[in-house]
């Protein structure tokens, strides 16, 4: 009930392309906040188990390594991502976008993953003050030996709580 999901084939790679869309209410920016890297994300994101920012190339750029959890009783084991993150505005709203980035090594107790390029835009709804719509596209790939319909039933469930976590987060 707070977002809806669809999938294509991804250009990218021989997976899906997801597009998650969805109306938040509360303002671009305070949502944008919680999304990018930083101080909220980790406080919600029930998928996230860690975040560290590696390195700042201005206040808006910069590169991260976080953890998730595993997945459908952890027949998807956790996952590591190394991304390169960018916010910036976009016509009336904010955008922050990313990909993955082949850097460092990989922990032990994780398959790295990857991120084809992907974004969360977030513009206000003119007839509607104080609330948002939030859409993200997201190309994960998560490697590692996983049937594509686990992959599937992962993504499609992981992006629906995204948005009903999100909301509760933006509650308080």
């Amino acid at each position: 009930k707070d977002a809806t999901v669809w999938r294509k084939p991804s250009e990218e790679f021989s997976g899906y392309l997801y597009k998650a869309q969805g109306v938040v209410e509360d303002v671009t920016n305070r949502i944008v906040d919680h999304i990018r890297p930083g101080p909220f994300r980790l406080g919600w994101d029930s998928l996230m188990t860690s975040m560290d920012i590696m390195e700042t190339f201005e206040e808006n750029c910069c590169v991260m390594r976080y953890t998730t959890a595993g997945q459908l009783w952890n027949i998807i084991a956790p996952r590591e991502f190394v991304d390169f993150s960018y916010t910036t505005t976009y016509e009336d709203g904010l955008l922050t976008c990313g990909i993955s980035l082949d850097y460092g090594e990989v922990r032990p107790n994780f398959v790295r993953g990857f991120n084809h390029p992907c974004g969360w835009f977030c513009i206000p709804l003119k007839d509607s003050p104080g609330h948002s719509l939030l859409t993200g596209y997201i190309q994960t790939e998560l490697r590692g030996m996983l049937p594509q319909s686990a992959v599937d039933t992962a993504m499609s469930s992981t992006l629906a709580n995204f948005y009903s976590d999100l909301k509760k987060a933006l509650e308080t």
